[in-house]
């Protein structure tokens, strides 16, 4: 008797094509080159999920270090002071306090200057 790849395999072939959606070419609608191309798109999804997160704390301590030198500090001291100070914000915090109120993150680092 003859069988054929019915349900579980047409299953399979279907969830690999839905995460294809919206590729360009064969890529989107040839099982084996979706396949191929999913492949590739979530492994780069595992590395850059990292990555996203090096990235953004680097961009926080950018933008803190902009600020801590308008008010006179370099990161270094900014961080070293905090931490002698017992001040327990991290790096988001005070980048969006460096972003969003000036005033607040000035109030901060006087506070750090202080100690």
């Amino acid at each position: 008797m003859r069988v054929k790849k019915g349900f579980k395999a047409r299953r399979r072939r279907n969830r690999i094509l839905k995460l294809a959606k919206g590729f360009r070419g064969r890529r989107k609608n040839c099982y084996r080159r979706a396949n191929q191309a999913v492949e590739r798109a979530l492994d780069f999804a595992t590395r850059d999920r990292a990555r996203k997160k090096r990235e953004f704390r680097a961009l926080w301590i950018t933008r803190i270090n902009a600020a801590a030198r308008a008010v006179g500090l370099s990161y270094s001291r900014l961080v070293a002071g905090l931490a002698k100070a017992r001040i327990s914000l991290d790096r988001k915090i005070l980048a969006e306090l460096a972003v969003s109120d000036p005033q607040g993150f000035a109030a901060v680092a006087n506070i750090v200057k202080a100690a």
